[in-house]
C-alpha cells in the first residue's frame, strides 16, 4: 500500500541497471507501488508490449538505454533504435494512456563547448553518435508529451550497482601506485541514488500538478574534472590524492569524442518547487561510505 495513495503504480524500465535499481529502492522506501522491467521483461521497441506495460500505471521512469558510448560510433542505428525509436514508442503509449513519463537523458546531447553552465533551453549539438541517438529520444518526449513528459539530463553517473569511474579508481588503488587521469574535461559527478531520489520527487510533483513538463538537469551542483573527482574519492577514502596525476584527453584517445564541458544549470527544479541536487562533494562523501565502495578499499588503505 502506498503511503501516497494518489501516487498509484509506477513502472521503471531499465530496472536492472545502476540507476533503475536505485529508483526502485527509493520507491520501495517511499512505499510507492512499483514494477521494475528489465530487458528480459519488456522489449521497449515493441509497441504492443509497451502499451500493455503502461496500462494502469501513473508514472513511467525510463532508465532503459544503450549506454555504450564508444560502441555507438560503429552501431549508431542500433543505438538509435533503443535511445530514440523505442523512446518514441514509450512516449506514444504514455500519451495514449495519459501516463506521465520521466525519461533519463544525457549531457551528450549538448556540444560541450560552453564556458558557463548550460541552461535547460540551450541549443543542442551532439558531438558523437551516442549523443545523437539520445537527442532523438528527447525530441520524441517533448513532441508527444509536452505537458506530461519530463526529460532529465544527467552526467558523470556513478553508483553501487554497475561499472563506473569511482569504482574503477578505487579498484586501481590496490593495483597501481599512481594513476594518470584527465584534467581537461569539466562536469558534475552525480551519485545515481541521489538522482533516483530526485526522479521520484519529480514524479510526485508532476502528479500533484506542481512540475511542468519539459527538460530538467539532473546533475550534482558544483563542478570538477575527472582528476578532481578521482582525487576527492581518494581523499575521502583515506588514500593519498597526490597518487592521481593530471593528464589531457589527448593521452586517452577513444572512438567517441567526449564533450569538454558538461556543466549544467538547474533552474527548472526551482520552478517545480524542488531543490537541485546537492554539491558533488557532498554526494560523493555519502556514497563512498556505502558497502559497495567501502569494500573496494580494504586491500588498498595501507598504501
Amino acid at each position: 500500500m502506498s503511503t501516497d495513495s494518489w501516487a498509484g503504480r509506477w513502472l521503471v524500465t531499465g530496472a536492472g541497471g545502476m540507476l533503475g535499481q536505485d529508483v526502485l529502492t527509493v520507491l520501495k522506501r517511499a512505499r510507492i507501488e512499483a514494477v521494475g522491467a528489465g530487458r528480459a521483461d519488456l522489449d521497449i521497441t515493441d509497441p504492443a508490449a509497451v502499451r500493455a506495460a503502461v496500462e494502469g500505471v501513473t508514472v513511467v521512469v525510463n532508465c532503459a538505454a544503450w549506454t555504450d558510448v564508444d560502441g555507438a560510433e560503429t552501431a549508431e542505428e542500433a543505438a538509435t533504435a533503443v535511445n530514440g525509436a523505442a523512446v518514441r514508442v514509450l512516449a506514444e503509449a504514455c500519451a495514449a494512456a495519459h501516463v506521465r513519463l520521466i525519461h533519463v537523458s544525457t549531457d551528450y546531447v549538448l556540444p560541450g563547448d560552453a564556458t558557463e553552465p548550460y541552461r535547460e533551453d540551450a541549443e543542442t549539438g551532439p558531438v558523437n553518435a551516442y549523443g545523437r541517438s539520445k537527442l532523438v529520444g528527447e525530441q520524441a518526449v517533448t513532441e508527444l508529451l509536452p505537458q506530461d513528459g519530463y526529460v532529465v539530463r544527467t552526467a558523470w553517473l556513478y553508483g553501487e550497482h554497475g561499472p563506473n569511474f569511482v569504482a574503477t579508481m578505487l579498484k586501481l588503488a590496490a593495483q597501481r601506485d599512481t594513476l594518470d587521469v584527465v584534467d581537461d574535461q569539466h562536469g558534475q559527478p552525480t551519485w545515481s541514488y541521489a538522482l533516483a531520489r530526485h526522479l521520484v520527487e519529480l514524479g510526485r510533483a508532476a502528479l500533484k500538478g506542481w512540475a511542468m513538463g519539459g527538460i530538467y538537469h539532473g546533475t550534482a551542483s558544483g563542478r570538477t574534472t575527472w582528476m578532481g573527482l578521482a582525487r576527492e574519492a581518494y581523499r575521502l577514502s583515506g588514500l593519498d590524492p597526490e597518487r592521481i596525476r593530471p593528464t589531457s584527453s589527448d593521452a586517452f584517445v577513444r572512438p567517441a569524442v567526449r564533450p569538454a564541458f558538461s556543466v549544467l544549470a538547474h533552474d527548472n527544479w526551482e520552478a517545480a518547487g524542488l531543490e537541485p541536487l546537492a554539491d558533488w562533494r557532498a554526494q560523493l562523501a555519502e556514497a563512498i561510505t556505502r558497502p559497495a565502495f567501502a569494500d573496494l578499499l580494504r586491500p588498498s588503505v595501507t598504501r
